[in-house]
């Protein structure tokens, strides 16, 4: 992405490069563009989830040296996107990453949220909630991937792969993933057959009986499209109306 005349320097994504763990080369470049300016990463999951929230969380690093852990082999592993992490590695650096931090908190939007929402509104909220619970607010958010959902008056730069590629997002990462994977395993209990703990809300063959059999939660996302494929439960969409704007819901 090229700089426009609109696009204040340095917030033009970078050539994207390989990289076996997160690295600072993106926060450098916002720096050495902007100056001494304080970045906070972005990153959230459950955004294809059939229920629980969307969850984001903001970290904000010093630039040091980001804390790894002990691997097989002798191999340390590395902070990188929550993904690539078995889940073992993402809770030890959960246990890790707060008290090494410059700052981060956790924000979310829950389902009916979404529902009334719509999800780039709800994502939006969520990463509101977190950056309004930050110690200081940053001057540049980074976020990870094209598109920026958070908008004015924040100063975003997009990136692609940036939970690969950048400390600050990677930290956001794991900590969005534990907080919530932790959250919908404590669901679980309260709802027992959907698979919450395994699956996290997301589409499974235990969640898909679960909602066949028993219909959604209180928890679930109730204008997902799943719901057309359950004749049982059909009648509990949600349609946002497109003549009443953003927001509208009702059921039809």
């Amino acid at each position: 992405m090229k700089d426009s005349p609109e696009t204040l320097p340095g917030l033009a994504a970078a050539p994207r490069r390989a990289r076996a763990a997160a690295g600072y080369a993106i926060e450098r470049d916002l720096r050495a563009a902007l100056g001494p300016v304080r970045i906070a990463g972005i990153d959230e999951v459950g955004r294809g989830a059939w229920a629980g929230p969307v969850v984001v969380c903001a970290a904000v690093t010093d630039l040091s040296d980001p804390p790894d852990l002990p691997g097989r082999g002798g191999k340390r592993v590395r902070l990188t996107d929550s993904k690539l992490l078995t889940e073992a590695h993402r809770d030890a650096f959960a246990g890790v990453l707060p008290g090494w931090l410059a700052g981060h908190a956790i924000g979310a939007a829950s389902p009916a949220e979404i529902d009334d929402l719509g999800m780039t509104a709800a994502l939006r909220l969520a990463a509101r909630r977190a950056l309004a619970e930050l110690p200081e607010p940053p001057d540049v958010v980074l976020l990870d991937g094209s598109h920026d959902f958070l908008g004015s008056p924040w100063r975003v730069r997009c990136e692609v792969k940036a939970d690969q590629r950048s400390v600050t997002v990677a930290a956001a990462s794991v900590l969005a993933k534990v907080h919530r994977d932790r959250l919908m395993a404590g669901l679980a209990a309260e709802h027992p057959g959907y698979g919450f703990a395994d699956s996290a809300g997301y589409p499974s063959p235990v969640h898909q009986a679960a909602l066949a059999e028993h219909g959604p939660t209180p928890h679930h996302r109730l204008s997902w499209s799943y719901l057309d494929d359950l004749p049982r439960w059909r009648h509990l969409k949600k349609h946002r109306d497109p003549n009443a704007g953003e927001g509208q819901l009702s059921l039809l």
